[in-house]
């Protein structure tokens, strides 16, 4: 049975984030509190598809237990490559792939890939049939609703809808917007219809502005129609944010540790199979775990000079105790 049949009838998965998702991270949410369902950071399948780029491709491809289920993350523009890729998740413990038609990044879009696919609609099917040909595998998309108009949704989603996808996860806003505005939760009506009309086996997930588990479950007590909640950047702002629990100071000390000593390890990992797990992308997490009051603004100014990871673990021990961090609320809503 495919996993998405498996999930609960309401389902809470993390988003896939470019240099945020990696094998690392998923473990630090995973012990704050398991959504449904893992995704991978992106995996460039023209990378894979090269004995240059393989290895790379396999790191941001490994897993742990704790991780499952997972779906594999993948994008790019040749659909030999997606072919090729299809055929090895299953062996790599994979309960699924993603293809990535959304991410607005300018890097991915002058590649090919990404939202570039929503302007290339043909070679966009042709990416997802070589990859439904090759797989066993359940296979999925996440988009957006269109590149520069919220209309071409009405067209875009559609032609997707059309090629029997396992799941149809829609960012709620245009490649244009970025995240610039609120989401377009007013759509959510006519994106189930869509659904609804073309494909009603479809699973559909919606991703955009979405808080933590009591924002998901606002949605789904207004649209129970709509199967799955993807939570992205609300991990940052809580990284309990798939369960009830409002953290204390001291759990997110305890949570930021972790995290140190899962980071540590994979740098020795990764140095053991000839590679490396650069320190810098720490940094980006140090938010996560201290922020809010003028003592903590400092006390994250000297995290973010450390030079190592045993750096950060000390500077936590000499003076996480007297660092004021602030209790974790809830990012925003975006009105719907």
């Amino acid at each position: 049975m495919s996993i998405w049949q498996d999930l609960p009838k309401h389902f809470l998965a993390l988003a896939p984030m470019e240099g945020v998702t990696d094998v690392v991270f998923r473990q630090v949410v995973a012990k704050a509190g398991k959504p449904d369902l893992f995704f991978t950071e992106f995996t460039n399948v023209s990378s894979f598809a090269s004995e240059k780029g393989r290895d790379n491709a396999l790191e941001r491809l490994d897993t742990v237990e704790s991780d499952h289920p997972i779906i594999a993350q993948i994008w790019g523009k040749n659909p030999e490559h997606f072919a090729y890729l299809a055929q090895h998740l299953e062996e790599l413990n994979f309960q699924g792939l993603d293809i990535n038609m959304g991410c607005p990044d300018k890097h991915v879009i002058k590649a090919g890939g990404g939202s570039a696919m929503i302007e290339n609609p043909d070679l966009a099917i042709k990416c997802i049939k070589e990859a439904k040909t090759n797989t066993t595998l359940p296979v999925s998309v996440k988009t957006r609703l269109g590149y520069s108009k919220i209309d071409e949704y009405k067209t875009w989603l559609p032609l997707l809808l059309e090629q029997d996808l396992a799941n149809l996860t829609v960012h709620l806003r245009t490649r244009k917007e970025m995240s610039k505005v609120s989401a377009h939760f007013e759509l959510i009506p006519e994106i189930i219809k869509l659904r609804n009309g073309i494909a009603p086996h479809t699973k559909l997930t919606i991703n955009g502005d979405i808080a933590d588990k009591a924002h998901a479950k606002k949605i789904w007590q207004q649209y129970p129609e709509v199967d799955g909640i993807m939570i992205g950047r609300g991990v940052f702002a809580n990284p309990y944010c798939f369960t009830s629990h409002t953290p204390t100071k001291e759990d997110l000390l305890e949570l930021f540790n972790y995290h140190l000593d899962l980071f540590q390890a994979r740098q020795e990992e990764l140095a053991a199979r000839g590679s490396h797990y650069p320190f810098a992308p720490i940094k980006h997490f140090i938010k996560i775990y201290i922020n809010g009051s003028e003592n903590s603004k400092i006390f994250r100014s000297e995290l973010m000079n450390c030079k190592d990871i045993e750096e950060i673990k000390l500077l936590i021990e000499r003076g996480a105790q007297a660092a004021a961090v602030r209790p974790l609320g809830r990012v925003s809503e975006a009105k719907h």
